[in-house]
This record gives structure tokens, sequence and C-alpha cells, in this order.
């Protein structure tokens, strides 16, 4: 080993009072920022563990509330009324937001199917004025319309409704279906005609709808109800 490599005395003591003096650095720094270092970990496992039990309670509070849209169809289905659109309620206006939708689109068919149009009304309308997402609140203006047809005005339905019969609109065929009513309702029956024949002859259309407007220009059906909203396929 060259003397290079083969350190002296002094060199070694140079070393250990430079150690001691990091070690001092060291000390002094850990007095002063310690707690700060310590908080700063700490908050960051707090975090986290915050986050991993923010997850956790998010989970079961989802679970809870499917346990619960569960049990109002129960209550429904064995005709106890008030008791499932009371949980419905709850979750519409409580729910995380695909479940309240859920639980407010519900609630609104419930009302209507009983007859009582106005809170069924009001209900869709909730949903058509909320943050759902746009697929939601435009079904809702169309359910509104359809609900609306015998007492709203025809214009002011048409106005809602034209948007949602552009062909690239997912309720195309739902919204065109409603504006013939429409038409019909106020008396233009060439408009309803077309609407109908635009329908009659699009095979893309759903086989629902087509025949609904086959019926409708061959006047076979002329007071027929109200048809269920269908989405457009593809």
């Amino acid at each position: 080993m060259s003397a290079s490599e083969n350190p002296s005395e002094g060199d070694l003591l140079l070393r250990e009072v430079d150690d001691d003096l990091r070690h001092e650095q060291y000390v002094r720094l850990w007095k002063r920022y310690g707690n700060v270092i310590i908080g700063a970990a700490l908050a960051v496992v707090l975090v986290v563990a915050g986050y991993q039990g923010w997850r956790s309670w998010q989970t079961r509070l989802r679970q809870e509330e499917s346990n619960l849209f569960a049990a109002a169809q129960d209550m429904l289905a064995k005709g106890d009324k008030r008791a499932g659109l009371d949980v419905l309620a709850k979750l519409g206006s409580e729910g995380h937001a695909g479940l309240a939708v859920a639980a407010r689109a519900l609630r609104a068919e419930v009302l209507a199917a009983d007859g009582d149009s106005g809170l069924a009304v009001a209900a869709w309308e909730e949903i058509a004025t909320s943050g759902a997402p746009s697929l939601f609140r435009d079904l809702a203006v169309l359910k509104e319309a359809l609900l609306t047809l015998d007492t709203a005005d025809p214009a002011l339905i048409e106005s809602r409704v034209a948007p949602l019969a552009a062909a690239d609109r997912p309720w195309h065929y739902a919204a065109t279906e409603i504006l013939a009513m429409a038409a019909g309702k106020k008396g233009d029956r060439q408009r309803a005609a077309e609407l109908y024949k635009q329908l009659a002859d699009d095979f893309k259309a759903p086989q629902g709808v087509r025949s609904r407007a086959v019926d409708m220009l061959a006047g076979s059906q002329p007071a027929a109800p109200p048809p269920p909203v269908e989405k457009t396929k593809g």
C-alpha cells in the first residue's frame, strides 16, 4: 500500500474532528427540526392510513346503500310502496352519485305508475336539472315530457325535446317519437306524419319505436298509451 493510501496520524485526527463536527451538526439539526421531521412522517402515515380508512368506509357505505336500494325494491315488490318510496327518497338525497340517480329515477317511475303524476314530474325535473350525467338528465326530460303531454303546451315540450332528437344523441329515436306525438297534440298532422314515417323507415330504430310509428301512420291506434323510452342501440 502506498503512502497516499495509508493515512497518517494527522489525517486520522482531522477525520475524527470532522466526524465529531458533523455529528454535532446532526445533533443540533435534529434538536431543531426533529419534531418537524417526526411530525411530517407522522402526517404521511396518518394520510395514508386515513385514505385507506376512507376507502374502506366508502366501500362499506356503498355496500350499505346498495343493500338499502335492494330492500326498497323488495318493499315495492311486496306492495309496501310508502316504505319503499321513503327509502328511495333518502337514497336519492343522501346516496352516492350513481345510486342516488337510480333511486330518484325508480321513485319517479313508481310515482307515475301509481298515478301521482305531479310528484313524478317533480322527481324527473329534479334529475333533469341536477348534476347527473347527461344521459340521465336527457332521459328525465323525455320522461317528464311524456307525463305532461296531455297538459303542457306542446310548443314547450318541443323546445325541450328537439335538441335530444338530433341524430347523434343517445335518445334520438325516443325524442323523435315524442316530437311526433307533440305535433299531433297541437294539430300539426303533417309534421307528425313526417316524423312517424322517418321512424318507420329507419331500420336502425328500436323495433318498438318502428312498430308504433307504423301503427300511428296507419291510424290503427290513435289513442295508444305513451311508449316506454328506449335508448338508441349502438
